[in-house]
């Protein structure tokens, strides 16, 4: 058997090697002739896997270590028989604590009052749900859309995007890439929500029209991006004007890598007959674990000053400023930091 891996994926070295041969490439170099013989791939967003790449190889199996798989042409693998898993959930804890490190330090810095405000969520899946979760246990009300849900669920708990963008101070994305998605934030969206208000990405870059925002950033409070589109060249005049830019490491946590990894090795075990790794998880490093956070009673200047302790975002929003074409090794060099959580 043979196992081609991104060589970027953490935790992998020396897993797969008493079964099968593996071959780690740097995933935006992965090519035709590196797959032809290979049974299954490890991958993450950085590889497009569409015909071009996988059209008469043998692979059976691609397993992204990515909750995303917009990098992969799922229509194309069915009509090929090929196998597709990614690990859905993985960064949410990661992204969570992105969103509400973001939030409170730009609302320091900038002197906004968070008292009262309503946080809107786009698209509620494992991420939002959390976003979602931590918002409510910090007083904010909050307002959620994700069509797919309320078809399936009912309205009661979401409303409309038109009127989630007019009644919420603060908006939040978290949906997927797909043709419904891509440019939703355009200038309509960006015309709906009222002067003063937070803007902030970290699902993909492509949902946004990042020339509509451009156009519409002198209306906003504070806008916090860490996903762009064209990744890595990245629009360098967007990242001058606003508030948060981060090299596309929202949900780069200690915890949330262990996990994308681990589910995709669980998965292409499964499809391999690999038994010894079904329930495979990384081992533990010391100083890793999550931290529990204690807010009861904090008012909002204390609750920014524990999220920014455990993680001072502006760290990551100096350093990818000072180097932006390093885009690529910023991620690919970042020290994972730990999850938060409260009970």
């Amino acid at each position: 058997m043979k196992i081609v891996v991104d060589s970027k994926v953490p935790f992998l070295e020396g897993v797969f090697e008493p079964y099968a041969e593996v071959v780690y490439i740097d995933g935006r170099k992965i090519s035709h002739a590196d797959i032809i013989d290979a049974d299954a791939m490890i991958i993450r967003t950085r590889t497009k896997c569409n015909s071009d790449l996988l059209e008469g190889t043998k692979v059976s199996m691609i397993a992204t270590a990515t909750i995303g798989t917009d990098h992969i042409d799922l229509d194309y693998c069915r009509s090929k028989g090929i196998e597709v898993h990614n690990a859905e959930g993985c960064n949410a804890g990661g992204v969570l604590q992105y969103v509400f490190s973001a939030l409170y330090g730009v609302a320091a810095r900038k002197a906004i009052k968070l008292d009262d405000m309503t946080l809107g969520i786009v698209g509620v899946g494992h991420v939002g749900s959390l976003v979602e979760k931590m918002a409510r246990y910090l007083g904010f009300k909050v307002l959620l859309c994700d069509p797919p849900r309320a078809e399936a669920e009912g309205d009661e708990k979401f409303c409309s995007l038109d009127y989630l963008l007019a009644n919420s101070q603060i908006v939040t994305m978290h949906v997927p890439l797909n043709e419904t998605t891509r440019n939703m934030a355009d200038e309509s969206f960006f015309a709906i929500m009222p002067t003063g208000s937070i803007f902030i990405n970290a699902a993909r870059g492509e949902v946004v029209d990042e020339d509509a925002l451009m156009m519409a950033l002198p209306k906003f409070g504070a806008v916090v991006i860490d996903t762009w589109k064209n990744e890595p060249d990245i629009n360098e005049e967007l990242l001058d004007l606003v508030d948060i830019a981060t090299p596309h490491i929202a949900g780069y946590s200690y915890q949330g890598k262990q996990m994308g990894t681990a589910m995709a090795v669980r998965a292409v075990a499964r499809h391999l007959g690999i038994e010894a790794l079904y329930d495979f998880f990384p081992e533990d490093e010391p100083d890793h674990e999550p931290v529990l956070l204690d807010l009861k009673g904090k008012n909002h200047g204390q609750i920014a000053a524990v999220f920014q302790y455990n993680y001072p975002i502006f760290t990551d929003d100096f350093r990818f400023r000072m180097e932006p074409a390093k885009f690529e090794k910023l991620r690919s060099e970042y020290q994972y930091r730990r999850e938060v959580y409260v009970e």
